[in-house]
C-alpha cells in the first residue's frame, strides 16, 4: 500500500513499530501534494517546514518516545491559529498575516506528536458551503474537479479525499465538517458544543462553532476526537448491531431528497436492517420553527462579538471594519457588511432565539428518551456535490434552489442544537458520493463513534477510497 493511502491509526501504528519513518510518510505526501495542485485543497503549504518536523519526529520515535500522533501529519482549516504558518480565515485582509500563537486544537495536536501539514481552503469567514473563495479561489471536489467539495471546511474534505494528508481538523456551525466531508466521500464528526476548545480559531458563533476531525474512517476520527477533546475516556467497543434501535424522522430528513441519494441511502437502511436493527420511526414535532428561529439570528449577532473579541485577543491586527471591509466573496459580503451598517441583530432577538435553542434541545432531548433510539439516521445532504459556480442557487430535483439552505438542511437542526453528528460514506450516485449522517444524544459523543465504526463496517467499500484514484 502506497504511504499516501494510510489512515491516522494505521500510520501510527508503522510509525510506532519503525516499519515506515515520517520523513518517508512526508516525502509520499509531498509528492502527491505537488501532484494534485489543481485541486486547490491547500492555501498555505511549506514542504521543507513538514520534512523538518517529520525528521525530528522520527528522531523522537528512536528516542522511544510514544504518543498518540507521534509523526503523524495533520492539516488544518484556515482559521484555525498555528504558529508558523500564515491563518487567513479565507478573508482578505488576514490572508497571508500569521498569528502569534497556536490555538488550543493546535497545542494538544502538537502535544500529541502530531505534525502540521499545512492550512486548507475554505469558504470565506466560514460564510458558505461551496469552498468557491474570491479570495484563494475555488477548492476542487477530487471525484470530479468540477464541482464543489462543500463547505465551509472545504479544503480539508480535499486534502484527505485526495490522499494529501491522512486527516484535517475542520470547523462546523450549520454542517461545515459534515457537508464536505459527504460530498467527498470521507468521514467527519462535529463534537457536541463545548467538548472541543474554540480558543484561537477564528469564529462566526461561540454557541454554535465546534472544531471537529475528518479523516478517512471512524477509527482516526475517534483518534483525534480523544485528542481534541483532551484525554476523553477510551472509546467503547463497537457495539452488536442486532437489537440495536435507530431512529429516522422522516419529516425534514428524508423528505424531498435526489434520486441517486434516496437509492444510496434506502440501500444503507436495507443493509441495517439485515444486520438486526431495528430502524424506529421518530416524530420531532415543530423542528423546522424551532431551528429557523435559532440559527440565523444566533450566528449573525454573535459574529459581531465573536469575531471582534477574536481579532483583539489573539492580535491579529486589524478590527472587525477592516475584516468586513476586505471581504472578497460577493455572497459572504452581503451577509457581513450589512450587520456593521445598521443591520445588527438586535438583543432583544438573540435573547429570543436563545430561547427557541433551548426548546430545540429539549425536543432532541426528549426524542432520543422517549423513542429509545442510539441515534438519529439520515442522508448527510440532499444531494450530491454541485458544480462549482452554484454559489446562490443550485439545480435540485429539477428546480434551483438556495444552495445553502438546501445543502445544510440535514445538518443544521442538530448544529444549532449542540448535539455530536457523525458522517459516513454511504456509497455513489452518478459517480459521487453520498454520505449518511448520525445525530446522537448531547455528550453520547464516544459511544456515538462506536455505533459509527459498526456501521461503517457494513457500508460499502465504493464511496470510502477516493485518495486511491
Amino acid at each position: 500500500m502506497n504511504l499516501t493511502e494510510r489512515g491516522v491509526a494505521e500510520l501510527r501504528r508503522q510509525l510506532k513499530d519503525r516499519a515506515v519513518s515520517s520523513a518517508a510518510v512526508a516525502d509520499a505526501l509531498i509528492a502527491r501534494t505537488e501532484a494534485q495542485a489543481g485541486l486547490n485543497g491547500y492555501v498555505a503549504f511549506d514542504a521543507e517546514a513538514l520534512r523538518a518536523q517529520a525528521r525530528a519526529a522520527d528522531a523522537r520515535i528512536a528516542a522511544g518516545e510514544d504518543l498518540p500522533l507521534l509523526g503523524v501529519p495533520v492539516a488544518l482549516k484556515d482559521n484555525i491559529d498555528a504558529v508558523g504558518l500564515p491563518s487567513g480565515a479565507g478573508t482578505g485582509a488576514l490572508h497571508g498575516l500569521h498569528p502569534a500563537r497556536d490555538a488550543e486544537v493546535v497545542r494538544r495536536l502538537r502535544a500529541a506528536g502530531a505534525l502540521i501539514a499545512g492550512k486548507t481552503g475554505m469558504h470565506e469567514l466560514a460564510f458558505g458551503i461551496t469552498t468557491n473563495n474570491s479570495v484563494t479561489g475555488a477548492a476542487r471536489n477530487p471525484w470530479d474537479p468540477s464541482r464543489i467539495p462543500g463547505g465551509s471546511s472545504g479544503g480539508s474534505g480535499v486534502v484527505v479525499a485526495a490522499g494529501l494528508v491522512p486527516a484535517a481538523i475542520g470547523t462546523d456551525t450549520g454542517g461545515s465538517v459534515r457537508v464536505p466531508a459527504a460530498l467527498c466521500g470521507v468521514v467527519g464528526l462535529r463534537p457536541t458544543v463545548g467538548r472541543v476548545s474554540g480558543r484561537g480559531i477564528a469564529p462566526i458563533s461561540s454557541t454554535r462553532d465546534t472544531a471537529g476531525p475528518i479523516a478517512r474512517s471512524v477509527e482516526d476520527c475517534a483518534l483525534l476526537d480523544r485528542v481534541l477533546a483532551d484525554g476523553d475516556p477510551a472509546q467503547p467497543a463497537a457495539p452488536s448491531l442486532a437489537g440495536l434501535r435507530l431512529g429516522i424522522a422522516r419529516d425534514p430528513f428524508w423528505e424531498e431528497l435526489e434520486g441517486g441519494v434516496r437509492e444510496v441511502a434506502q440501500a444503507a437502511l436495507e443493509r441495517l436492517r439485515a444486520a438486526g436493527v431495528e430502524i424506529v420511526e421518530v416524530a420531532l414535532p415543530g423542528l423546522g420553527e424551532l431551528n429557523g428561529a435559532t440559527g440565523f439570528p444566533i450566528a449573525l449577532y454573535e459574529f459581531v462579538r465573536d469575531m471582534g473579541a477574536y481579532l483583539r485577543d489573539a492580535e491579529r491586527g486589524i478590527d472587525l471594519q477592516r475584516l468586513v471591509d476586505g471581504i472578497g466573496s460577493p455572497d459572504v459580503a452581503a451577509i457581513a457588511r450589512p450587520l456593521l451598517a445598521g443591520g445588527a441583530v438586535p438583543e432583544a432577538a438573540y435573547q429570543e432565539a436563545l430561547r427557541a435553542r433551548l426548546k430545540l434541545q429539549a425536543l432532541y432531548a426528549d426524542a432520543f428518551a422517549s423513542s429509545g433510539v442510539q441515534a438519529l439516521l439520515m442522508p448527510t445532504t440532499p444531494l450530491t456535490a454541485a458544480p462549482i459556480g452554484d454559489d446562490e442557487t443550485v439545480l435540485f430535483n429539477g428546480r434551483r434552489c438556495p444552495t445553502f439552505p438546501t445543502f445544510i438542511r440535514n445538518t443544521d437542526p442538530g448544529s444549532n442544537a449542540g448535539i455530536p453528528g457523525i458522517t459516513l460514506p454511504a456509497g455513489l450516485a452518478a459517480g459521487l458520493p453520498v454520505g449518511l449522517g448520525l445525530d446522537g444524544p448531547a455528550g453520547s459523543d464516544r459511544r456515538l463513534l462506536a455505533l459509527a465504526a459498526a456501521i461503517e463496517a457494513i457500508l460499502p467499500a465504493e464511496a470510502s477510497a477516493p485518495w486511491l484514484r
